[in-house]
């Protein structure tokens, strides 16, 4: 009887501990949890929330960066550093920003994540969106340090994709 405990006791932590080690592999390579720091991205992210990113969505094929996405870059001026803010224009687009309202390819933008009362009168002159790049915004328009201050970002600086949040636990979730 001792025997059989023993046994069954072995497999099952065993299969804990492979479950355990697939988990954490997940986790550190694909999955990158991630600290947001400021208030750029509010309402749909909140400075100290905790989220996890993904690393590998774009790198694998499983399609490219889309407009909407909520991606994070290394800030192409300080390279040492990490933002988070949400794509606009695509390759090929053009944006332009009149008194706060984004025009895209010469039509307004919907843009029901961004709060009347968060977005800012100013107005950028249209850009083409070259080859290889994206215009990219925090959706507090007023607090954020975007592509309307240094540009297109190129494709090569963002490396993952905000997907779920897990901290504060009242807004864990998916992101939309």
């Amino acid at each position: 009887m001792h025997s059989r405990t023993w046994t069954v006791g072995s497999r099952w932590l065993r299969e804990l501990v492979v479950a355990l080690i697939v988990a954490a592999a997940i986790i550190l390579f694909v999955y990158q949890p991630v600290k947001v720091e400021g208030s750029s991205m509010m309402p749909g992210l909140v400075d100290s929330e905790r989220i996890f990113i993904n690393k590998f969505v774009y790198r694998l094929g499983f399609g490219g960066v889309q407009r909407g996405d909520t991606v994070v870059f290394l800030f192409p001026l300080d390279p040492r550093r990490s933002y988070i803010k949400r794509v606009i224009g695509l390759p090929g687009d053009s944006v332009e920003i009149r008194t706060g309202r984004v025009w895209l390819n010469g039509r307004e933008l919907d843009e029901p994540y961004v709060p009347e009362e968060y977005r800012d009168p100013s107005t950028m002159a249209l850009l083409h969106i070259p080859a290889g790049h994206y215009f990219v915004m925090g959706d507090h328009r007023s607090a954020s340090n975007d592509s309307r201050a240094w540009g297109a970002l190129p494709v090569q600086a963002i490396y993952g994709k905000a997907v779920f949040v897990y901290w504060p636990l009242d807004r864990i979730g998916a992101l939309r």
